[in-house]
This record gives C-alpha cells, structure tokens and sequence, in this order.
C-alpha cells in the first residue's frame, strides 16, 4: 500500500474514534438523571406559637386601704384647642359699640343778596325744582310724577318722602343754584309714594357659536312712582 493511501485511511479513522469516545459531558447528565427523586423533597414543620398567660396580683389588705384613702383625680381634655391671644384679655382691646354719627356742620349764614330776592321769589307762581334721588336728577313741578328707575325698600304706598336735596330751585325769572346744593331751609318739598310698576316680560336668548344649546333669561323689573304733592318757597328764613 502507498503511503498516500495510508495516510488517508488514517485520516477517515480519526473522526469516527471522536464520535465513539464518550465525553465527561454525558456522564454527568446521567449521573443527574440516576440520583432518586425521594433526595429532593423537603419537610417543613408546623410549630404552636408558645404565649405565657397574664397574671393579675391578687390586692391585699394594704393596697385596699390605701386605694381607699388615696383621692382620685380626674383629669377632663378641653375639646377646644387653647388660645392664648383670645382667652387673655387685652387691656387696649375694648367693647365693640355703634360708630358715632357724622358730624352736623351748621348751615352757613344767608348772603344778603339771598334774603333780598326771596320774597320776590316766593311771589311768583309756576316754581320747579331739581331734586335728586339716590344720585339722579330730576326736574319736576307740583303735580308731577316720577317713576324711579329701581324699586325704593322700605316704602308703601300711601308714605310721604321730604325731598330736601335740591341743586336747582326756581320760577320763570328767577334761579336760584346752589354750589352744590340749595339750602333745605329755603324750600318745601314733598312727594307721595303713588304704587309700584311693573315693566312687561323681557325674554334674553343666549347662544354661543357653533353650539346649538340656547338659553332663555326672564326678567321684569318694578319700580317705584312717586308724586309731588307739595313745592315751595319760604318768604323768610331764620338763621340758627
């Protein structure tokens, strides 16, 4: 045989020795697959838990005695948290009382030119007047009426209101302004509260755009009439 046929012979004889020889791997999967199963399984023990029971001192004569000597003292927890600042009185925080009215300047003196042209003033016919009503003028004669834009509290029909804040009084020749105001002294003036009236249904549609949801406010208003029953001009004035 040539040499290089013999290699090749020993060249196939090599990797069939490999394959047959048996490897270290498989000898421990064995050696794991022939242990017992029975090595595997655990026991756990249940054991009662051991609690000594509380005993109670049996009281003896002396502590009987002395329970019954000694007071007891009860000891009662406020529901209400302890404030200093509220329950120590403050010697500069005094009694809450009414605020004291403003004070009443007395009217100014009459000017002479005044105290002149008054009577001719009060002799003429025909006088109106600017009166104002919770801030809103209104310029009436005797007679008139005047339905108020609100509807006045505290009032019934039948009351008689003094007008006494006037910024204008006069007759078809005479004005008399005052700066701001006419003195109450020099007019007479009276109003009769007549009823109320109410104004008709007003119905408000609100809608947002694209939005097809519509709401419908009602509202009637009433308000408060009033009638003139008396206007005029004192001749003569005293001076306080």
């Amino acid at each position: 045989m040539s040499r290089p046929m013999l290699r090749s012979v020993l060249e196939l004889r090599a990797p069939l020795t490999r394959l047959l020889r048996p490897t270290p791997t498989t000898t421990i999967t064995t050696a794991k697959t022939i242990t017992p199963a029975a090595s595997a399984i655990r026991y756990f023990n249940q054991t009662t838990q051991h609690v000594d029971p509380i005993v109670h001192p049996e009281p003896t004569l002396s502590d009987a005695t002395a329970a019954a000597i000694t007071p007891t003292t009860t000891f009662t927890t406020p529901t209400t948290p302890f404030n200093p600042i509220l329950q120590t009185p403050s010697p500069l925080r005094s009694p809450r009382t009414q605020p004291p009215p403003p004070p009443t300047n007395p009217p100014a003196p009459l000017s002479p030119s005044v105290r002149a042209l008054l009577p001719a003033l009060a002799a003429q016919p025909g006088h109106y007047i600017t009166v104002l009503i919770h801030g809103k003028r209104y310029l009436v004669t005797q007679g008139d009426t005047i339905r108020l834009p609100f509807l006045m509290p505290g009032v019934t029909p039948g009351d008689i209101l003094r007008l006494n804040r006037a910024s204008e009084l006069g007759s078809r020749d005479l004005t008399l302004r005052g700066a701001p105001y006419v003195d109450e002294r020099l007019f007479a003036c009276r109003a009769t509260v007549v009823g109320t009236e109410a104004e008709p249904m007003r119905v408000m549609v609100k809608k947002k755009r694209r939005c097809r949801r519509m709401k419908r406010v009602f509202s009637k208003h009433r308000y408060t009439v009033l009638r003139v029953s008396e206007l005029s001009v004192r001749r003569e004035v005293e001076d306080l």
